[in-house]
């Protein structure tokens, strides 16, 4: 059975919720109202909270991930990984059990099958929630950052990742990014998106941000964060800036370690923080913490999601923020390292947290809290302060009024031509042309027509078709030129590379797809031998633009900073030549051999 109902059926379920808050859309919309309107509404708020239980209370607190993709009637395997997890078999019995805030949903949960579903199963989590006694709207979440990190997939419209648009350079760009996929998600739903990252990568061997960032600049990474916010909150999604206070010059990744960041204040202040002071400016609805020790912000060994000096005393203090403040996931090894994880969450709350992240074990956190208050360690006011916040975000977004999505209206919203035509200009801004030695780009279909696409294929990001060999040999097809694709690997065999090698010489140029190319690995090797046939090589780097510097022969070099179809199918069109290449390279790019020398500064890139 699925969940079709909209707004117009569950009346009666949130009468009194309803009847509580009415008015509250207006009294608290960002910049739209007096301070009296606001004062009036969170009174309405406060009333709200003042007749709500401990136990409903902490629930507020967390957002937690549930299998299935039907709030009452999912999958019996996404039953038994419920059952295996949470101790319960569905969404709705998840809301029943522990009255959660908010609901993230992942690809691999099976939330994201298709845009009518998940619309379907965020009405499903709502009604779950509403028909309970006091019940409360959920902030239903998701990280579509876009590029390499997104959960809803194609025919969902998926742009170009950040550090694409940080080489377009274009705030409007950015802009539209965020209110177009704003419009879609909350066609589905979603009204809580863990976008955009806001951290400013300055360590090339970053493993866990890189291409996520809009890049190494911290003025540029500002303006484009307070443009994609803008973007999505005007299309009536919670932006969530990410992840402060800054993880862009990490070499360890917080999923499996605790990352030290050894920045000085002062370095803090210039590298770090300019684009979270843009996130505030621009109204952010929400920020998201670092599992990061950050000595020269709080010396305590604790990581930046536990450390009060951090979250009160700098997010709130000194930037002046009073939105809500979202951990990062509470099962990254990043914050379990010093605590367990029934500490965790009760020591998040403790340093200014407002919204505890997907919990490894949901009963283990949420008892801890509650013990926490029992006990005196917390109290019910610390509690109804950051419920306060999470409140006020509801009524902002409209959830009290409009909680519901609309299935039959998905279809004329997501996917649009419009937006997908969007997606496709943005991105021809963003392809980076690095090298071009004698003009051998772009092709001509009347002396290169013959191509051969090898290289990497690492596993496509969500929704997307791949593999990339494979979606370039087609899009370059498409263009006039016949070409094939052999997968080689991201660490291609000795015989793999002969194969390639036999397969060249049949071709009139040679199409390389590289990610993450070190300088001892066989990717590079790959190239070399390609080069040596005699037939022109062009690399198109698909993540990380550093990989030109270990590839000193080719005649020419792209890169794409994420390998989604609209990112590779754009690279497509710059090599036939249908558009020109306008990327600058958001970061500077090292010497190989003297990583103390740069060899491509900020701002490099090519054109013809």
């Amino acid at each position: 059975m699925h969940d079709t109902s909209t707004g117009n059926t569950a009346q009666p379920a949130r009468r009194t919720v309803l009847a509580a808050t009415a008015g509250l859309t207006a009294a608290l919309t960002v910049g739209g109202t007096a301070h009296a309107g606001a004062a009036r509404g969170d009174k309405r708020l406060r009333a709200l909270i003042s007749r709500m239980t401990l136990e409903e209370k902490v629930g507020q607190l967390f957002v937690m991930r549930v299998y299935g993709h039907s709030a009452t009637a999912p999958d019996q395997s996404d039953i038994d990984a419920n059952l295996s997890e949470i101790g319960v078999r569905t969404a709705a019995e998840l809301i029943a059990e522990y009255h959660v805030g908010g609901i993230i949903y992942f690809t691999w949960a099976h939330n994201t099958k298709d845009p009518r579903q998940i619309a379907e199963l965020s009405n499903g989590i709502q009604r779950a929630s509403l028909d309970r006694p006091r019940g409360l709207p959920v902030l239903v979440a998701t990280d579509q950052e876009h590029g390499i990190v997104c959960r809803v997939g194609r025919p969902a419209t998926l742009f170009p990742g950040a550090m694409a648009v940080g080489a377009g350079g274009s705030r409007a760009d950015a802009r539209t990014l965020g209110r177009v996929s704003g419009a879609e998600l909350r066609a589905m739903g979603i009204n809580q998106d863990y976008s955009p990252d806001a951290d400013v990568n300055v360590n090339p061997a970053n493993p866990v941000i890189g291409v996520r960032s809009f890049g190494a600049d911290p003025d540029a990474v500002a303006g484009l964060v307070a443009a994609e916010v803008t973007g999505y909150q005007s299309s009536g999604v919670a932006a969530t800036a990410k992840h402060f206070p800054g993880h862009g010059d990490t070499a360890v990744d917080s999923h499996y370690g605790f990352p030290v960041i050894t920045h000085s204040r002062d370095q803090w202040e210039s590298l770090d923080a300019a684009p979270f002071r843009a996130a505030i400016a621009a109204g952010i609805d929400s920020i998201m913490t670092a599992h990061i020790q950050f000595p020269a912000l709080d010396d305590s060994g604790d990581p930046a999601t536990l450390s009060r000096p951090i979250l009160t005393g700098i997010l709130r203090g000194e930037l002046g923020y009073d939105g809500v403040v979202v951990t990062d996931s509470l099962g990254m090894e990043g914050v379990r390292t010093k605590y367990g994880d029934d500490r965790v969450p009760v020591l998040a709350l403790k340093a200014g947290v407002d919204q505890l992240l997907n919990p490894p074990k949901l009963d283990v956190a949420w008892n801890a809290v509650l013990e926490a208050v029992r006990g005196g360690e917390l109290t019910e006011a610390r509690l109804d302060a950051s419920i306060l916040r999470i409140l006020r975000l509801k009524a902002r977004l409209g959830l009290f009024d409009r909680p519901y999505a609309d299935p039959g209206r998905v279809g004329h919203v997501v996917g649009t031509p419009a937006h997908l035509a969007a997606a496709d200009r943005i991105a021809e801004r963003t392809t980076t042309l690095l090298v071009n030695e004698g003009g051998i780009l772009p092709l001509s279909r009347r002396t290169h027509r013959r191509l051969l696409v090898v290289g990497a294929d690492p596993a496509s990001p969500s929704g997307t078709t791949g593999p990339p060999t494979g979606v370039l040999a087609a899009a370059l097809t498409e263009l006039g030129f016949t070409a094939t694709a052999l997968s080689t690997g991201t660490a291609p065999s000795a015989a793999t590379i002969a194969e390639a090698v036999t397969a060249a010489r049949d071709a009139d140029a040679v199409i390389v797809g590289t990610y993450n190319v070190s300088a001892a690995g066989s990717q590079k090797s790959l190239v070399e031998q390609l080069i040596a046939t005699g037939k022109p090589v062009v690399a198109v780097a698909v993540r990380n633009p550093y990989d030109v510097a270990h590839l000193p022969s080719v005649a020419g070099c792209l890169a794409t900073y994420s390998w989604t179809d609209v990112e590779l199918r754009a690279a497509a069109r710059v090599i036939a030549g249908r558009v020109a290449p306008r990327g600058r390279l958001p970061v500077p790019v090292q010497r190989a051999d003297d990583p103390a020398r740069v060899l491509y500064p900020i701002g490099h890139g090519l054109s013809y």
